[in-house]
């Protein structure tokens, strides 16, 4: 299954564009799980929320939606790994009052922080093995066999991520299911993504599980303008073109 959504929902210039004009910004989570069954929230990454804000979010949204939450910063950017055992405990304290809807969590590395794998395996030892997590490192010396071996191990899945139309990532396959971030796309108006770069990215997914037996959650992340909303719902249908099991989409 392809899970296709956004990477957040909270976006002013949304309104009148996907969220009608005479909607309070208290019911957009509602009106998006309506038209979307997952959704990235990034927000955590600056702010964790309170345990009783993932509650909310559970009981706002249907059974079938599913929430990826990024990681704090305090572990990957401030703490640099280092010292995991509070600031993964702290987290999930607070994510896994999602409960069901708790999707992937997103551990994305500092583009400054290099290669460090034994220390990105103790952070991965401390989910348990129903969370999955999804690695997001953002510097080249991450490339290696190691790193690949330390993912396949704790069955953690390397976050593809686009820019621009291009991998900026390897696409390795190193857990039983997938994660793609598209962040910025090269079509008209900016920064929407074009026909044919969803199409490679329709045939990678494809590649990497044959006919949608994986899940595969994939996020857009290029927010400006509701061009999220646009690329996430025409990806979906060139999916189902292909007869590529996919989630809601507007």
């Amino acid at each position: 299954m392809i899970l296709v959504g956004t990477s957040g929902w909270q976006y002013r210039d949304w309104r009148g564009r996907f969220y009608p004009d005479g909607l309070p910004q208290r019911l957009w989570l509602e009106h998006y799980a309506a038209s979307f069954a997952t959704v990235e929230v990034n927000n955590a990454f600056y702010r964790l929320p309170e345990r009783s804000t993932f509650e909310q979010w559970r009981e706002r949204t249907p059974d079938d939606f599913c929430v990826a939450v990024k990681m704090s910063r305090y572990l990957t950017h401030i703490r640099r790994l280092r010292d995991p055992e509070e600031p993964v405990a702290r987290f999930l304290s607070r994510a896994t009052a999602l409960g069901d809807r708790l999707g992937p969590v997103l551990v994305q590395l500092p583009p400054t922080l290099r290669a460090d794998p034994a220390a990105l395996d103790r952070v991965l030892a401390l989910f348990p093995p129903e969370v999955k997590v999804a690695v997001e490192p953002r510097h080249a010396s991450w490339w290696t066999d190691e790193t690949r071996a330390v993912l396949e191990k704790r069955n953690a899945a390397l976050a593809w991520a686009d820019r621009k139309g291009r991998p900026v990532t390897p696409l390795w396959r190193t857990a039983d299911w997938a994660y793609l971030r598209l962040h910025e796309g090269r079509a008209t108006p900016r920064p929407r993504y074009g026909r044919a770069a969803l199409r490679s990215w329709l045939d990678r997914i494809d590649q990497a599980s044959p006919g949608g037996g994986a899940d595969t959650y994939v996020y857009f992340n290029n927010d400006p303008g509701g061009a999220a909303i646009e690329d996430a719902a025409a990806l979906a249908r060139a999916a189902r073109r292909r007869d590529l099991p996919v989630t809601r989409t507007p």
